[in-house]
């Protein structure tokens, strides 16, 4: 199995007697993408500042490769990248400046220009080098953060609400960028209220509440937990909704159906061999059904099943 990239280990951090994160634990291997998911007030935000050696834990400890970021946080700090939900821009500086001011901060030297290029041309900034970041649009503000993480080539990327206050076509684009960061074999810990994206892009998710983890795993693993033995489906014919939710009521294995948009919603005990049993039976009955679609469980459902939205 490949090692960790990231292996967060029973962290706690209180604030006074508020203990914002309690014992959690979770791991992201390079190239993986990893939702954290929780209610406002979750320990999310906490947690990622101490991995990002922005804080110090109570106790536990985060591991990067293998290494202690307690023990070697200098080293930390050049192997992860951290994106915050806000960040400084330097209104009165282009974007050029201000990725140069981060990668001379970062050390970098004679190769500082091929870097920044080579990140400019990756976030698609290359038209806008001497225009002012406080000009920018909020979806090419979200860019230009992600080059200036980029620019010390980190192992692990930690990207709080990286999508917080995006238009549709700048999260679609952002998602993209994630994903072609993970293809270069990056660990990429995100967190995001908008799930569907998350369901879409990651391959796993941590799910928070009350400082806890509450579920982690894989995206598939986690939501076939949650299956039962009865499924949902949906059906539309052309013989119309009425006529066929009576005659699906009539077969063996539906539990309840209702009519809903232009077809029909029904439950289902038994798996997908009796499902297609029942298919063969409607179109037998000359029904002329156009359509049968299962409707699988997401990570809303699975948020919502796991979590109360309650903080401490």
């Amino acid at each position: 199995m490949i090692a960790a990239a990231l292996d967060v280990r029973t962290l706690t951090r209180s604030f006074g007697s508020f203990k914002a994160v309690d014992e959690v634990s979770f791991q992201v291997r390079p190239g993986e993408i990893c939702g954290f998911i929780g209610p406002n007030g979750a320990g999310k935000t906490t947690t990622m500042r101490i991995c990002a050696t922005l804080d110090l834990p109570d106790e536990g400890d985060v591991l990067l490769a293998g290494r202690s970021i307690l023990e070697h946080p200098r080293a930390a700090r050049h192997r992860l990248g951290f994106m915050p939900d806000s960040y400084g821009a330097y209104e009165h500086t282009t974007v050029r400046e201000y990725l140069d001011f981060f990668a001379r901060s970062y050390g970098l030297g004679a190769e500082r220009e091929r870097t920044i290029a080579q990140l400019v041309d990756f976030t698609s900034l290359g038209d806008l080098l001497e225009k002012a970041t406080s000009a920018l649009s909020k979806g090419m503000k979200q860019r230009l953060c992600l080059a200036k993480t980029m620019l010390s080539d980190p192992d692990v990327l930690i990207l709080d609400e990286p999508a917080a206050g995006l238009d549709p076509r700048a999260r679609i684009e952002l998602r993209e960028l994630v994903k072609a960061l993970a293809e270069m074999n990056k660990a990429i810990l995100i967190s995001s209220h908008i799930l569907s994206e998350l369901g879409e892009m990651c391959d796993s998710v941590v799910i928070i509440e009350e400082g806890r983890v509450r579920a982690h795993g894989t995206v598939s693993g986690i939501t076939d937990d949650l299956r039962t033995s009865e499924m949902h489906v949906f059906a539309r014919a052309l013989c119309g909704a009425e006529t066929l939710e009576k005659a699906l009521l009539e077969q063996p294995g539906v539990g309840s159906a209702r009519v809903e948009r232009d077809g029909v919603v029904f439950a289902f005990e038994g798996d997908e061999h009796q499902l297609a049993h029942l298919v063969v039976e409607l179109v037998r009955r000359e029904l002329r059904v156009i359509e049968i679609t299962p409707e699988g469980i997401d990570l809303e459902d699975v948020f919502l099943s796991l979590t109360e939205g309650r903080v401490q």
